[in-house]
């Protein structure tokens, strides 16, 4: 087992990867009363279409099916998992994104017999076609609701107008047309592509002897059997620079509409240190621009053109990326109007050196509190690891960080080929 020290946050992790390719994470963390662990997989709504194991040939799945699949986990012949959880004092849970799967639970007491539960279910397919078709009728609930949700639709609303043929574009869980065509075999084809050991990670943070976890670990993982693969083949359509959509509006049973202003980025693809550091820029740069103390943020609050709903938002990935700042607004054209003016201003006179400083002092400070959190530590971590970058490289990264790495950041925003919007508006 490796031990990894970082210095800066004064933290240190070990680390063992196991004969079957799972990269296993301890943090013992004596002043935490919660334990805290979550079992990753690297793969996520994104991953539609694939080489499968033991085949040549890419092949192409529903919509929504590895949201289907962290639903179906849960189901086992024997009864709910979460029932196995609860008996033990545990919380469990689980969620998709559009680049990975995670199941998770925290407990203070009982975590030995917990942890082994979390690699057993996980580790434990069992669909039927019968459990398949009830869980079709459950998901579409889900969706319907969330079709209602005035957040959800300007959120996703943005995102299909910046993409014209990138699978970001839909919804984390498909359509009800979408679902209706998985079925067992293919739940099972993206089960034993994806679930491989070799394509997750586990992390686990709080009150365990580092020692005795891996041991417990090892023995778990020693007593089943998976068939050795390869790299996973995932592909993706060609993606033009532009924006798919320049803007849009869908009325809606709201008070107030609001407003998001979408920026597609176009970087390739970046790993490790350097994601992380481009990550780090993009983000002082926008809370330099329009953070709750820049003077963007002050002066629009102050003329009502914005409220505390107000903020920003970059996503990174291998594949993808953009920016989306924007909130409620009584004016939303006004408002759309008003962050592209800023923005280009910002573009042209760049940041100021001593504004730049306070930010990354003020983010510094941020992350340095976040790491009372096992839960924000536990799903960083295990994100970043599977972006082959650690989340306690973030300070290192922020300190290097110059004002010419955040006026070139800027300015790769402001071209209005790139940028979107998407509006709610009241009925």
């Amino acid at each position: 087992m490796n031990e990894i020290n970082f210095k800066d946050v004064d933290e240190t992790v070990y680390s063992e990867t196991l004969e079957n390719g799972l990269r296993v994470f301890l943090l013992p963390k004596k002043d935490f009363n919660k334990t805290y662990a979550v079992f990753t997989t690297n793969y996520g709504s994104i991953d539609n279409t694939f080489v499968p194991i033991g085949e040549d040939q890419l092949t192409h799945v529903p919509d929504g099916i590895a949201h289907f699949l962290e639903h179906k986990m849960f189901e086992k012949e024997d009864g709910d998992v979460f029932f196995k959880f609860g008996e033990k004092g545990a919380f469990t849970n689980a969620f998709t994104s559009f680049t990975r799967t995670a199941y998770l639970f925290s407990s203070t007491s009982n975590v030995a017999e917990n942890l082994e539960t979390l690699l057993d279910f996980v580790q434990e397919p069992y669909f039927t076609e019968e459990t398949v078709k009830k869980e079709k009728g459950i998901i579409g609930q889900e969706i319907r609701m969330y079709d209602d949700d005035a957040d959800f639709r300007v959120y996703f609303g943005v995102i299909e107008n910046m993409y014209h043929n990138h699978p970001v574009k839909i919804d984390i869980a498909g359509t009800v047309e979408s679902i209706a065509n998985i079925d067992k075999d293919l739940l099972y084809l993206c089960y034993n592509t994806f679930y491989h050991p070799s394509n997750m990670v586990l992390f686990v943070v709080g009150q365990l002897e580092p020692n005795e976890m891996i041991e417990q670990i090892r023995v778990n993982q020693a007593r089943k059997s998976f068939e050795h693969v390869g790299t996973i083949e995932r592909s993706f359509p060609e993606e033009p620079r532009e924006v798919a959509i320049k803007e849009r509006k869908l009325t809606f049973p709201v008070q107030i509409a609001k407003n998001l202003v979408g920026i597609k980025e176009d970087i390739g693809t970046l790993r490790g240190m350097e994601a992380v550091r481009h990550e780090m820029t993009a983000d002082i740069a926008l809370e330099a621009m329009f953070g709750t103390t820049s003077d963007n943020y002050l002066s629009l609050y102050n003329e009502g053109v914005i409220d505390d709903t107000f903020g920003y938002d970059y996503t990174l990935s291998d594949s993808f990326s953009f920016v989306m700042i924007g909130g409620d607004a009584v004016d939303p054209d006004l408002q759309a109007e008003r962050i592209e003016k800023a923005l280009f201003l910002a573009a042209e006179k760049g940041i100021d050196e001593a504004d730049l400083e306070l930010v990354k002092r003020k983010k510094i400070g941020q992350f340095l509190r976040a790491l009372n959190s096992p839960e924000f530590i536990a799903n960083q971590f295990s994100q970043y690891i599977l972006e082959d970058a650690s989340l306690f490289d973030l300070p290192e990264a922020i300190a290097l960080i110059t004002k010419e790495d955040v006026n070139q950041f800027i300015q790769s925003l402001a071209k209005k080929s790139q940028i979107t919007k998407f509006q709610i508006v009241p009925e």
